[in-house]
């Protein structure tokens, strides 16, 4: 445990707590309630089926893809604000909480999203120069190939190196490798479309519903 929990004496009710505070954080659906506030109704019956802010784009538009990515950053960023306050280990406990809770929410029966923009809310909160630089790179991806997927795997297939170049710090290390390795395997089915060149592109600047 001595990569994620560092200090002692651990106090495991405390760990146990900050998790599912996380997790809860994590878990709320804000694509979807958005979608269902503004008329869209269920937006995993439209365009690639996810809750997250790329299909949010799709089916209502830039600004309510914006106010999503907002709000799933948010939801990944506050609570491991408030951990950090007590240690910096309850806040790797919050960020796999609510990243977790992003993919896995019990109100969806576990059926969530695929954590990039609660992951970039995480890492801006570890540590605001790796998540910085996470961003451009997704925007970089972004403009030159239009994939969001494509932005996503890059960005934080790089993840862990980015952080250990700039921080160091084997906790957050850890963390995004775990949020890289689940990005990728959330993404398997973007993969495979990618691989077959049948992804769907995005437009940055004009959004189109389907």
């Amino acid at each position: 445990m001595s990569l994620i929990l560092t200090h002692h004496p651990i106090v495991w009710q405390l760990v146990i707590f900050t998790f599912i505070c996380g997790y809860l954080s994590g878990s709320v659906p804000y694509g979807l309630l958005l979608g269902k506030m503004f008329g869209l109704g269920d937006i995993r019956k439209a365009g690639s089926g996810n809750i997250g802010a790329t299909n949010v784009l799709r089916v209502g538009g830039k600004k309510l893809a914006i106010l999503t990515l907002l709000l799933d950053g948010l939801k990944g960023a506050i609570p491991v604000l408030i951990a950090g306050r007590v240690h910096m280990d309850y806040a790797i406990v919050a960020a796999f909480g609510a990243f977790i809770g992003h993919l896995f929410p019990v109100w969806l029966r576990f059926k969530g999203g695929k954590g990039v923009a609660v992951a970039l809310g995480i890492s801006f909160a570890l540590s605001w120069k790796v998540g910085l630089i996470l961003c451009l790179i997704w925007l970089a991806v972004a403009l030159v190939s239009k994939y969001s997927s494509l932005s996503a795997l890059v960005a934080f297939g790089l993840s862990p190196i980015v952080a250990g170049l700039m921080t160091a710090d084997i906790q957050i290390i850890t963390v995004l490798f775990f949020i890289a390795v689940m990005v990728w395997a959330k993404h398997h089915g973007n993969i495979r479309r990618l691989l077959d060149g049948s992804e769907s592109k995005i437009n940055l600047k004009k959004a189109s519903a389907p």
